[in-house]
């Protein structure tokens, strides 16, 4: 196996081999990746941040990144000669190549403003922070940016932010930590699942989430929104952890 460190900014990952295929993940800059297979310009990759397998194809991937930094906003304005505006997305990974007054360079010609990044070791506690930078952003199957985002991955997005593992998909992260299956009483950090979909309480009244039926990251009140999946998804809440 070979391992590798993604340079695109935001890079899909598909079920199969094709690009008719399902999007299931997505991969970001700075990112390491193993190679498990190679089929012509596909490959099939297992990440490290959450040991997700898929494919990509073979373009944009470099050796021996040495990551210092990372973005901490959900969108981070790169700065380049062309003065095309491009952004990096939240928990992008960061070489160095040069420093210069207020900007760091992590990719030839292309640069960032040293207080758009934190160091690779920061961790912000602050969930509530995260989940509401992403707010309007568009509801996106196997989206993990400010692009479009799953509710899945809004709420990994969090934990990978802090270095700590937490699965990519609903089904795995349920499992993943003990819980209840039931609570009178919401309270801030209470994540809640249902079969497929999952929120984030904010307090005792609202929650955030990514809401395929509504097409965006939006905060709602927690117990119309229970009612609300109840009533058109026949689906009632399976565990309640907390973040």
């Amino acid at each position: 196996m070979t391992n590798l460190f993604s340079t695109s900014l935001i890079r899909n990952i598909y079920k199969k081999p094709s690009k008719k295929s399902e999007i299931i993940s997505q991969i970001i800059y700075g990112e390491k990746i193993r190679i498990l297979n190679i089929k012509n310009r596909w490959l099939k990759i297992k990440t490290y941040n959450d040991n997700y397998s898929g494919y990509i194809t073979n373009e944009k991937l470099k050796e021996g990144l040495k990551i210092f930094f990372k973005t901490y906003k959900s969108k981070t304005r790169i700065f380049s000669q062309n003065k095309k505006k491009n952004f990096l997305t939240f928990n992008s990974r960061l070489p160095i190549i040069s420093k210069r007054k207020k900007f760091i360079e992590f990719e030839k010609g292309k640069w960032v403003k040293r207080a758009d990044v934190k160091p690779i070791n920061h961790k912000n506690r602050n969930f509530v922070k995260i989940l509401k930078s992403f707010i309007n952003c568009k509801y996106t199957w196997g989206g993990k940016s400010y692009n479009g985002i799953d509710c899945s991955a809004l709420v990994q997005l969090y934990y990978l932010y802090n270095n700590k593992f937490f699965p990519r998909d609903t089904k795995d992260q349920i499992s993943f930590k003990k819980g209840k299956k039931k609570l009178i009483k919401f309270s801030r950090g209470d994540i809640i699942y249902w079969r497929g979909h999952v929120a984030v309480c904010l307090n005792r009244n609202k929650l955030i989430h990514a809401y395929g039926p509504r097409n965006k990251v939006l905060i709602m009140n927690i117990k119309k929104t229970i009612e609300l999946i109840s009533e058109t998804a026949k689906l009632k809440v399976k565990k309640i952890i907390k973040i």
